[in-house]
């Protein structure tokens, strides 16, 4: 719909010409200054997601670190609660062994003699006035005002010297030869 003259449309026609170049240079900024926006923003997003996963990743690996050191943490300790078990098992063997080494001990002979000597040298150490009793376990117990001295079977393994007869059986296939008993004493030769 035209409601203008030929004339007037004639006289028009450059006037538009002019609005329509001037709205498409607006629109051309418009679409310019959007899309300039539009890359800024996507630049900054792409900018927040980097960062989000660089601390993302820094979080994780500090988790997984954490993580891995509980976990080696747990393994030592296991690792360390095994060995104080086998420890702990192999002490009980060593004590069982002890105790029918100290056994045998009771039941020989020449532990009569060995007595002997072990009391001798309990009246070396704490003077001729000391009390030698015979110990229920076998050895001596010696007392002299207030020092003791045990020389009882259960403690022979942790005297510095070995009051064991020449052979004694420790136990299954023990063939093993002993020290001979008190030092400075002469024990009877057996086989």
């Amino acid at each position: 719909m035209n409601f203008l003259a030929p004339e007037s449309n004639a006289a028009l026609a450059p006037l538009r010409q002019a609005l329509r170049t001037n709205a498409e240079e607006q629109a051309a900024d418009i679409r310019h200054g959007a899309s300039l926006e539009a890359a800024g923003l996507l630049a900054s997003a792409r900018e927040q997601a980097a960062q989000i996963l660089a601390r993302a990743t820094r979080e994780g690996e500090d988790s997984a670190r954490s993580q891995a050191a509980l976990r080696s943490s747990r393994v030592r300790r296991e690792a360390q609660e095994l060995v104080l078990a086998q420890r702990s098992a192999v002490l009980a063997e060593l004590r069982r062994q002890l105790r029918a080494c100290v056994s045998a001990l009771r039941d020989d002979p020449a532990t009569r003699h060995s007595l002997r000597g072990l009391t001798e040298h309990c009246r070396t150490l704490l003077g001729p006035s000391a009390r030698v009793s015979e110990s229920p376990d076998g050895g001596v117990i010696a007392e002299a005002g207030t020092r003791r001295l045990d020389l009882s079977l259960p403690s022979w393994p942790s005297w510095p010297w070995s009051p064991c007869p020449r052979r004694v059986n420790c136990g299954p296939g023990s063939n093993q030869k002993k020290r001979t008993g008190v030092p400075g004493q002469r024990t009877p030769r057996g086989d």
